[in-house]
Formats: structure tokens, sequence, C-alpha cells
């Protein structure tokens, strides 16, 4: 029987992927808006943290950061590809001794103790591959972390592709760029927002299961042979903060990474990007506006949550 797992797997170990991911952040507003935010908070909680573990953490963004820093840092991911381009990368920045690399899933942490690390962390929504696993992740996640969780999961009501497919076209740092998902958008994508009425019927199934993809349909492909995206989960604010709760959170707070920009014309978000002051002084308020509590759910695809955990 096909699983999340066997899905992840041969997705994110395409050979391609781990240069896509790489590239994300040259390509995309919304992607620098993102990390931006995950990483201020990350540079803000670390102050009694030594020892960290990072699922899905790809080609190192936020691992190889921390490691940086001076924490040692277990680097988790399914993908080869990504793992080689992290060492790669960390050797480059002087930090390979600091960390770690494991192939797995995240669906088995069987292999670390409880409270191994002082914190664990997992960004930019491998834990909403893990359906229909992603309870028990989470709070496998809490196990092995004796003080502090952070993770990042795909927003239900920030995931709003079926009324705009395409409104990636509004955060794409440089309209002449050559990497062909953006060209994609910036093509066949603008072309369909013309004629495109949405599915009121698929929208109203989306917001009741908060799956983007159905688990029969993808299942099929991959047993075909194909490689199809992952089976995503989408959370809502309350469900994640309970989820949380039963995981032993004791403090939990939420943020929607995007909720500003939103607001903001394609070609605005353009201007402010290519002048690196302004850049600096929209990423400020970009963190106080997206973390306020009424922006949580309203993020542009992502809901973070940074929790302290309570252990007996």
């Amino acid at each position: 029987m096909t699983t999340s797992t066997d899905i992840s797997r041969r997705f994110w170990n395409q050979p391609q992927k781990a240069g896509e991911e790489f590239a994300r952040e040259q390509t995309f507003i919304d992607d620098i808006i993102q990390k931006a935010h995950i990483e201020r908070l990350l540079l803000e909680n670390i102050a009694d943290i030594k020892t960290v573990f990072d699922g899905g953490a790809g080609c190192g963004r936020f691992s190889i950061l921390l490691a940086k820093h001076g924490l040692h840092v277990t680097h988790f991911d399914i993908s080869e590809g990504m793992i080689e381009q992290a060492k790669a990368l960390a050797q480059k920045e002087g930090v390979v001794e600091n960390m770690t690399f494991v192939c797995g899933a995240l669906e088995d942490l069987s292999a670390f103790g409880d409270n191994q690390f002082d914190m664990a962390m997992s960004f930019d929504a491998p834990i909403s591959y893990t359906y229909p696993n992603q309870e028990a992740v989470i709070g496998n996640l809490a196990r092995i972390a004796s003080k502090q969780l952070v993770v990042s999961v795909y927003s239900r009501l920030g995931w709003v592709y079926q009324f705009d497919p395409a409104q990636k076209v509004n955060y794409i740092l440089d309209p002449k760029t050559r990497n062909p998902f953006a060209r994609w958008q910036l093509t066949h994508a603008v072309r369909q927002r013309k004629e495109h009425k949405p599915d009121m019927a698929a929208v109203r199934e989306f917001f009741r299961t908060g799956l983007m993809e159905a688990l029969e349909e993808t299942a099929a492909d991959y047993d075909k042979g194909g490689a199809p995206w992952p089976v995503s989960y989408t959370f809502l604010p309350e469900e994640l903060v309970s989820i949380l709760e039963r995981a032993g959170a004791e403090q939990i707070r939420l943020a929607g990474p995007g909720a500003l920009s939103r607001s903001i014309p394609g070609e605005v978000l353009g201007n402010i990007m290519r002048d690196e002051r302004l850049k600096r002084e929209f990423l400020d308020v970009c963190y106080w506006y997206d973390s306020q509590p009424a922006c949580a759910g309203m993020g542009k695809d992502n809901l973070v949550a940074i929790v302290r955990l309570r252990k007996e």
C-alpha cells in the first residue's frame, strides 16, 4: 500500500529538486518574506538552546544558520540530494563540524530519544506532507525536544489558489527570470486567470477536509511510476493549537508570514525588494504585522508556531 513516505521520498529525490529549492529565495518574494520571518523568530529564541533537530531541513537554510551561531544541529531530510547540497554549503560556511546529517522520513523518528534535543524545528510544511500522520509527527517532534518546538505548516485559510491560479505572479522577484515554474506562472497561469471560474464545490470540500490533493489519485499516479506532489494537509489555527497542547505545549505563539504582502500589488513588492534599504525596513514591518494574532491563519501559505514545552 502506497504511503505518504513513499510519495514524498520519490518526489523530493528527483534530481532537480535540490537546485529548485535552493533557488526559491532568489526567485520568489513570498519565500524571502517567510524565511526572513522564521530566521528572526529563531534568533530571538535561542538564548538557552544548544542542540537542535531540524526535520525536513532541505538545503540547510535554517540548520546552517543555527550552526553558524554555535548550536549543534541534526539536519534531517528525506532527500539525499538536498542533504548533499546542505553538506557542501555547511563545508563552505565552515560549520560542518557543528552538524550531523541524517536521511530519513518525519513519520519515523524512533531513532531519537525523549528530550534528546533542546529544540526541534520543521519549516516550509514538511509536516503537512505526512498526512494522515501529521498529528503523530508533531507529537514526536515535541517528544524529542526538551524546551522548544518551532514549526511551519500549510495554512488552510491562507491557501486560496482555487480563486487565483496566478497569484504567485505577484511574488516573482525578476519578471525576466528563467526559473521554469516562474515562467509557467507568467505565461500559462496568467492566461488561465482570464477565464478562470472557481469550482465552488471543490472549494468547500477543501475547506472541509484541508486536503489539497486526493490521496487515492496521488497514490494511483505514484503506483504508475509518477512522481506526484505529496498529499498536502492544511491546518486551521485553532486545530494546530489543539494538537500542540496535546503534545505538551505550555506557551504557543502563532504567526502568518506573508499576511501583509497579500494587500500589496506585485509591482510595488518588486520595487521594495529591489531597494536594499526599503527591503530591510519592509521585512521589519512584515515581521511585526504578520506576528499579530489576527494574522495567524492568513499568511501567504504557511502558519508558523513557536512553542515552549511542558516537561514533567
